[in-house]
């Protein structure tokens, strides 16, 4: 929580969000201008070469191909982190209507869960008419995922600590990402810049209420619960991280990425093994306000690269050298 919201009760907190989101929110038929001439995809358009922001946009492999292959690698890419997206908030979407089943009558975490599950939905429609203008026919997530996300959903109900964590591992990097290529000021297709500013815009609302939610249940945490949850959180931040931000075999494949390309990015590159470090820094803070990180917790997120030091304050940005 910012020091804005510290102040606020956990009901208040909610409210606040609630009508922010009835006040300030968009529509994906209507806030994007998608038939506008400049907003045409066109596949010989230069404004497809993926940023140096990117990960692979940045590598030398990518830069020394020819200019036909990075336009078709970058459209490729942009439309599959949509799908990632897309596939990742329909997830999120089931998950919060399950976790709304089991919240009483007048419930402000009822309120603001539909609202989010609402702004989600237009997310899901937003990202899906990319990827469809785009023309890309891209996978998303890898096939394990794509296949038990359904029963992800369900852990809403009797598992919600768990189901808020798999949130939060889901939309930090994400979010990290569209951050640092927003900041990065590179040029790209003006499609994907608006989607991406909506989508930041709007994640920061969802971002808050997972760690809201989590801070406001960890005061009833029993001690075997404080336990088991200070090793699980790594270890999903972990896992859903790789299937956000890391490309599926099959985009591998289409693209032809060779492996030492991709195990150079995803990450054993000493630049991308603190990307996965920086890209924690607010959850590893929200860990440390839980009452989550111990001498064994402490070790996981290390053994699993995601360790370091906690960010001071929500999106705190992070040097070249931490």
């Amino acid at each position: 929580m910012t020091a804005q919201t510290e102040h606020f009760s956990y009901d208040e907190l909610l409210h606040h969000l609630s009508e922010a989101s009835v006040h300030q929110h968009f529509d994906a038929f209507t806030d994007i201008t998608w038939d506008d001439p400049d907003f045409a995809v066109d596949p010989t358009d230069a404004r497809w070469v993926m940023p140096r922001a990117d990960s692979l946009g940045a590598t030398e492999w990518y830069r020394s191909l020819p200019l036909d292959r990075q336009i078709r690698i970058g459209m490729y890419r942009q439309a599959n982190i949509a799908k990632v997206g897309l596939q990742f908030e329909q997830l999120l979407i089931s998950g919060l209507m399950n976790h709304a089943l089991t919240l009483p009558n007048g419930s402000a975490e009822f309120r603001y869960s539909t609202h989010e599950a609402t702004e989600e939905c237009h997310h899901t429609q937003m990202f899906q008419e990319m990827v469809n203008r785009i023309g890309q026919d891209v996978p998303g997530g890898p096939r394990w995922f794509r296949a038990v996300a359904p029963l992800l959903a369900i852990a809403a109900g009797p598992l919600p600590n768990i189901f808020f964590m798999g949130v939060l591992a889901g939309e930090e990097p994400i979010d990290h990402l569209q951050k640092s290529i927003l900041r990065s000021g590179e040029q790209m297709h003006p499609m994907v810049t608006r989607v991406m500013q909506i989508h930041v815009a709007e994640e920061a609302r969802h971002i808050g209420f997972a760690h809201s939610y989590l801070t406001e249940r960890s005061k009833d945490y029993s001690r075997l619960q404080r336990a088991v949850l200070s090793v699980l959180m790594p270890v999903i931040m972990r896992v859903l991280c790789d299937v956000i931000m890391k490309p599926s075999r099959q985009m591998q494949r289409d693209l032809d990425i060779p492996a030492e390309v991709i195990k150079e990015i995803w990450w054993d590159g000493e630049h991308s093994r603190k990307l996965l470090r920086d890209t924690f820094g607010d959850v590893r803070m929200l860990a440390d306000e839980l009452g989550l990180m111990n001498p064994v917790s402490r070790r996981v997120w290390t053994l699993l690269g995601i360790g370091g030091r906690p960010s001071r304050f929500r999106s705190e940005p992070h040097s070249a050298a931490s």
